[in-house]
């Protein structure tokens, strides 16, 4: 079994928030310990552990504790409660500048890193001239570092944390600053670093960076652990969350509508209506890329008989971008039409569509189409899951060759 090399436990780290900076000296004063803060909780009981060798994506909205998480890791804030362990050196770039003297030179701060994380500066004069010839600086190492572009600090800070060979590497939104040449140049290095043990925690404004790289993702949400898997499933998790209100999708079901399917059927007394959709049911809601989608469909027809009748299933995405909508009219299927509960299936033995989250309407209508009968709006939504890493919205058959 691997060792963890990062494990919490029931860790939280609150803060306290002072409406008024007074507050905080009355607070200090008060002989009675008066309190005049509210406490906040940037993380909540997280319980984690890590394993030696993985790469893993840290995803969340601005201010759901991402950076706090990394921060404890770190050890550059304690836990209000709980405990940490960390078994390795940890190298950590956690924003633009943080750990650099802004009066030192170049050279200068990655000595001033390298004391910080144990090394000896033997070690350290040994480790020079990978670390300069990663940053690709050139004089400027010899100034302070206050006089540096952003895409300097970047290159620089990148250079002393990669290179220093740390067991964890703590990355948090720094890739975004450099140059596209400089930005490959740092993957391929932090890939290197990884095949070689080294353990990567990474947060990037490019989520799909961390689909490609990362194997594996943890979201927190309010600072708590929402969820934690696969980097693919926990991103596309994460992203559908960022589209979709649960409560309006629920609403959106209208399963207070349908009739108990246990009822026999029965026509509504004093109603207009020829016919209804009393029930829609998934074979599963959970598949993967060219998994079997089966929904089976329940319906009445209130009048002795309701000529070219159809039955019509539309798929959309998130988005509500129409993907696709046959009916048995189009594809020649005849449905019962006559007086009486009826049920049919519909099969996509295949689905093509690639990972997301996706939702079905169904609809009863007659005449070829023109008139409504019966319509469910998002009755139901379902997730497919792929290890096919592409963009999109389905797999199309393809094949590439190599011309020249």
């Amino acid at each position: 079994m691997e060792k963890n090399i990062i494990q919490l436990v029931n860790v939280t780290k609150s803060y306290k928030i002072y409406e008024k900076q007074i507050d905080r000296l009355k607070e200090a004063l008060s002989p009675i310990r008066q309190k005049h803060h509210k406490d906040f909780k940037a993380l909540n009981n997280i319980s984690i552990s890590i394993k030696r060798g993985e790469s893993v994506g840290i995803v969340g909205v601005n201010g759901s504790g991402k950076s706090t998480f990394l921060k404890l890791i770190a050890g550059v804030v304690t836990p209000t409660s709980g405990e940490i362990k960390i078994n390795g050196k940890v190298s950590a770039i956690l924003e633009l500048g943080a750990g650099f003297n802004p009066e030192y030179t170049g050279i200068e701060n990655i000595y001033l890193n390298g004391t910080i994380m144990g090394y000896e500066r033997i070690e350290i004069d040994q480790k020079l001239e990978s670390i300069l010839s990663f940053a690709e600086i050139g004089d400027f190492i010899y100034q302070p570092v206050k006089t540096y572009s952003s895409g300097m600090f970047a290159r620089l800070a990148f250079a002393v944390a990669i290179n220093v060979e740390p067991d964890i590497l703590i990355v948090d939104e720094a890739l975004s600053v450099g140059d596209t040449k400089f930005q490959l140049k740092c993957i391929e290095k932090m890939k290197h670093i990884r095949e070689n043990g080294t353990t990567i925690l990474f947060v990037s404004h490019a989520i799909e960076q961390i689909k490609r790289f990362c194997t594996r993702a943890i979201w927190i949400d309010k600072g708590f652990l929402r969820d934690d898997g696969s980097a693919n499933d926990i991103v596309n998790i994460y992203e559908d969350s960022l589209y979709l209100d649960t409560k309006s999708s629920e609403d959106s079901k209208d399963i207070d509508l349908f009739t108990d399917i246990s009822e026999s059927f029965s026509i509504p007394v004093d109603s207009n209506e020829v016919g209804r959709i009393v029930n829609v049911s998934f074979g599963s809601l959970e598949l993967k890329t060219f998994d079997t989608l089966q929904v089976d469909i329940l319906y009445d027809v209130y009048d002795e008989a309701v000529p070219n009748l159809l039955v019509g299933v539309a798929i959309y995405d998130r988005d509500r971008k129409y993907i696709f909508g046959p009916n048995t009219y189009l594809d020649k299927v005849e449905i019962p039409f006559g007086k009486g509960r009826h049920s049919i299936q519909y099969r996509i033995p295949r689905i093509p569509l690639l990972s997301g989250t996706y939702f079905i309407d169904v609809g009863l209508f007659s005449e070829k189409g023109l008139v409504m009968i019966d319509y469910k709006t998002s009755i139901e939504q379902f997730t497919i899951k792929s290890e096919y890493f592409t963009e999109g919205l389905a797999y199309i058959e393809h094949e590439w060759r190599v011309v020249k």
